[in-house]
């Protein structure tokens, strides 16, 4: 199995397929690992896309489940995530790539966006998490019950204090619209993106159909796309449509 390394992060990842590269980022939460395509994701993207793209999958930092560690970095929670994200890429030796994201996937990508503009071609975001405010702690308490402390349990070196800190910054400090970036940032994104709108308490309808009216590049699926399942088809359709229009001509390697 194969871990990308760097200092004391340790991240596990998963390659499937070939052709032009995809980033695929699953859901779950804090608790996202590879296993959600077989578990309790919509559907498989891996063995959806791996018939065209070269498909990379990881288990998110300290995710209980998975097999990817690292330090708790309390003061830059999102970054650290996307540095292990563009650092995976950086291993595989991969420059530019399609993204495509579950859940918590979406204010990742958002970050990709800000951090990596030049490498990011196109990005998915499906069901994407963001700030409701009738329910303004979902996330902190979500994560201080179900991912602190397991991880506290496996980790002895890190403590619910610190678990604390970290979900304050990376939930509270900036809790609205999608955590990651700003409207404003929204609005002058220049890559394009296809949102699937979700409308449960952790994926926000407006704030998905807010982005997607903001994003001057952006494309939107049909809703509900997942209910009742015959509908999941034509989103994974449009999904692949929307990947092909996108990818590089140069990418024929």
């Amino acid at each position: 199995m194969p871990f990308y390394e760097k200092g004391n992060v340790r991240i596990h990842y998963e390659e499937a397929g070939s052709g032009f590269p995809l980033l695929i980022i699953a859901g779950g939460g804090l608790n996202s690992t590879i296993s959600y395509f077989t578990g309790n994701a919509p559907f498989n993207a891996i063995e959806e896309f791996k018939g065209e793209y070269r498909c990379i999958a990881a288990d998110l930092r300290n995710a209980n489940g998975g097999q990817s560690s690292g330090p708790l970095e309390i003061d830059r929670p999102w970054d650290a995530y996307t540095d292990d994200q563009l650092g995976v890429m950086d291993h595989l030796g991969i420059g530019e790539f399609m993204v495509m994201g579950f859940c918590i996937g979406g204010p990742f990508i958002w970050n990709l966006l800000k951090r990596a503009p030049d490498r990011i071609v196109a990005a998915v975001l499906a069901q994407p998490s963001g700030f409701r405010p009738e329910m303004p702690d979902l996330f902190y308490q979500n994560n201080i019950k179900g991912w602190g402390p397991p991880l506290c349990t496996r980790r002895p070196d890190i403590t619910m204090a610190m678990v604390d800190k970290f979900l304050n910054k990376m939930y509270r400090s900036n809790a609205d619209f999608v955590f990651t970036v700003t409207r404003d940032f929204v609005r002058a994104c220049q890559t394009p993106v296809l949102i699937l709108p979700d409308d449960v308490p952790a994926h926000p309808y407006a704030v998905a159909m807010e982005s997607v009216l903001l994003a001057p590049k952006s494309e939107v699926s049909l809703f509900p796309w997942k209910e009742p399942k015959d509908r999941i088809p034509l989103a994974v359709r449009q999904v692949r449509s929307f990947l092909r229009a996108h990818q590089p001509v140069t990418a024929a390697h």
